[in-house]
This record gives C-alpha cells, structure tokens and sequence, in this order.
C-alpha cells in the first residue's frame, strides 16, 4: 500500500527501537486526504499490532505522537528607504491556510518491518 502525503523519515536507537517520522503540510482542500492517510496508517497499527501500546521502556510494543497546526501565512513586502534609513514594510492580506500534521512511530523491530512492508516505505 502507497501512501501519497505521508513520507516517513526512519532512525533506530542502540537497542533497536525504530522511529518513523513523517510530516505533511497541504492547503485545506487536500487535508481530508491526509487525515484519510492517518487514520490508515493508525488503523493498521492498532490492527496489526493489538499489544500494549506505550513508550518502549514502559514495556509497549510501539507508540505514536500525533499533532498538528494551521497557519496563515502574511506576505510582508520590505523596502529600505535612504532618506531616513528606516526599513519600511507593507502587509499583504493573509494567504490560504496551511495544515501541517506530524506523525511518530516507534516500535520494537517486528513492528517497524512490518509498517515498512505495509507501506512500501524504504
């Protein structure tokens, strides 16, 4: 199963926990299908993997960190004006909203081989 918005970055430790980060950042058209991706990705996690979820050293198999912002951005136009050595500024209206959501995943090495053969990721 491909996955289109998630691009997961991986990292293990010295005891072999992996970590899978990923981020997506999307206008607000394109957020249902990033939280589609989510909720897949969690889904499988909870399915495939039904043990005690939790941080590592409190014994769970494997856990997440989910979290999100929305940002509107202002462009700002900056001139520097010679005459009185100010620099001058000009707000834009605000743009379209940006979501941005990250997602972490640790787990023991059967769960992160696992989520790599899911998903396809490398």
């Amino acid at each position: 199963m491909t996955l289109r918005y998630l691009d997961f970055d991986y990292s293990e430790d010295a005891e072999g926990t992996g970590t899978w980060d990923a981020m997506a950042s999307v206008t607000p058209s394109h957020l249902p299908a990033v939280l589609a991706e989510l909720a897949l990705v969690l889904d499988w996690a909870h399915n495939s993997f039904p043990g005690p979820r939790g941080p590592m050293e409190e014994g769970g198999e494997w856990d997440y960190d989910l979290q999100g912002i929305q940002e509107v951005l202002c462009t700002l136009q900056l001139h520097y004006d010679e005459d009185t050595r100010q620099i001058q500024l000009q707000k834009y209206p605000p743009g379209m909203p940006r979501n941005t959501v990250t997602l972490s995943l640790s787990g023991t090495p059967a769960f992160s081989q696992a989520l790599r053969a899911q998903f396809a990721l490398d």
